[in-house]
């Protein structure tokens, strides 16, 4: 990257940063940058996913290796490894894998990368490599490479080499897939993604507004989100870059990601056209919740960090449903659970419901009687108005703005914070509001002038 445009990109986020920071010291309404869309577009919002061919219950991803660079809040570029789909240029994270209960799956490693590689699928029983079963890889103290279990297929790709993995996935819910061959550092390098097995019932029908066979675990299928959490030490994909050796005791992360991306960037449409490494957002668009739209949203978190990771949307509380592709039933016993703050640790998936409603009366119908806002404004001066604010309370209203005051906001909508509740890790290298920080957009009652 040159230098004036890194120059130009951090001026940029910096004062996206500095302008949401003021907006939170005044618990405004928000409102972001984003074009607007409809909650029922996926393509510009929530979760994309890569589905494996039309073959019935038989889908092949085929994913390669590859090496590039993407973008940092704070204007640097970072080194990294990922998956792409097919022979498809570098992407970061891999694609999300979706498939149905009962698939047989197969996916095929194509490796590119100056090092032997091979892939694992947490949570998936009886996976095998090239026919023969497969496991991690792990370092010995001599160097060598070896599987954890004796006898098994060593399940690497050499240098220009492939190894197909099939596996039937048998249970629903969410999960990781990553590197298997020195994970300390391939999969902090950036080989991972998310793979999601959807329901299917008894009688073959697929429910893919569900997240479990439980019709608990129903859900808004246009409200269905990914919170992937990663981290980066620099100078360990500096190494790597340049073929060094990286002592990993040394080993500590100055960049913490969602869905590869920092904010502001978190918040942008999924494929920014100035991100083309890195294609998928991380805003949830969501429409209140109302006896015209019953379902709550679904937020699937997954974590490839090294420690936990406390995410926390602001406005509302997260029903817990389900971990590490286990819903939370024992028998008839629903042991589902409300949560503050999502705490995920390495390695983790849950799944998560979540809804926004209109407590406090402040929708556009006046026919339901808006609640008036009783406290005292205080004058002008003493006010700072955010660059995404409305200019009014009332959801779907927009009002007057004082004279040289120019908003984002598009048509009265609300923007509620989700981040990571660790503050040190909304940081770039020190650069503060930054990091794996997104929102919750609340869009008007329908019908509305948003999308």
């Amino acid at each position: 990257m040159s230098t004036s445009r890194r120059s130009s990109r951090r001026i940029l986020r910096r004062g996206l940063a500095l302008a949401t920071g003021g907006i939170l010291a005044l618990g405004a309404a928000l409102a972001t940058q984003v074009a607007p869309a409809a909650a029922a577009d996926p393509a510009r919002n929530g979760i994309v996913c890569t589905t494996g061919g039309t073959a019935t219950k038989q889908p092949v991803f085929d994913l390669t290796t590859r090496t590039g660079y993407i973008d940092l809040p704070d204007g640097n570029t970072a080194f990294m490894y990922g998956y792409s789909n097919g022979f498809d240029p570098f992407q970061h994270p891999g694609p999300v894998l979706c498939v149905h209960e009962g698939d047989v799956v197969t996916v095929i490693l194509h490796n590119t990368l100056k090092v032997a590689t091979s892939m694992v699928f947490p949570g998936q029983d009886d996976v095998r490599a090239d026919g023969v079963p497969s496991q991690p890889q792990v370092e010995t103290p001599s160097g060598m490479m070896t599987s954890l279990a004796p006898g098994a297929a060593a399940a690497t790709a050499t240098t220009q080499g492939t190894v197909t993995y099939t596996f039937t996935a048998n249970r629903a819910g969410t999960y990781l897939y990553e590197a298997g061959t020195d994970p300390e550092t391939q999969v902090r390098m950036g080989l991972f993604g998310a793979l999601i097995v959807r329901p299917v019932d008894g009688n073959g029908a697929q429910h893919d507004d569900q997240a479990y066979d439980s019709t608990d675990s129903k859900f808004d299928a246009t409200e269905e989100f990914m919170v992937l959490l990663s981290e980066i030490d620099p100078y360990q994909h500096q190494a790597v870059e340049r073929g060094k050796t990286f002592n990993i005791t040394k080993y500590k992360a100055r960049y913490w990601l969602i869905n590869g991306r920092g904010y502001p960037d978190s918040i942008a449409d999924n494929g920014a056209s100035w991100l083309p490494n890195q294609p998928y957002g991380s805003l949830a668009t969501v429409q209140p919740y109302s006896a015209a739209h019953p379902l709550s949203g679904m937020a699937r978190y997954l974590s490839v960090g090294s420690e936990d990771y406390p995410f926390h949307p602001h406005g509302n509380n997260g029903l817990v449903i389900g971990r590490d592709g286990h819903e939370l039933k024992n028998g008839d016993a629903d042991m589902s659970m409300e949560k503050f703050a999502i705490n995920i640790g390495p390695g983790q998936t849950w799944d998560v419901l979540f809804k926004w409603y209109d407590a406090e009366n402040y929708g556009l119908d006046a026919s339901k009687g808006q609640k008036p806002v009783t406290v005292t404004v205080p004058s002008l001066a003493n006010q700072v108005v955010g660059t995404f604010y409305s200019g009014s309370p009332y959801l779907g209203s927009t009002q007057a703005l004082p004279p040289g005051v120019q908003t984002l906001n598009q048509c009265g909508e609300y923007y509620i914070i989700s981040h990571n509740h660790a503050l040190y890790q909304i940081t770039s290298w020190g650069v503060t509001m930054t990091g794996p920080i997104t929102y919750m957009r609340i869009e008007p009652p329908t019908p509305n002038t948003c999308g």
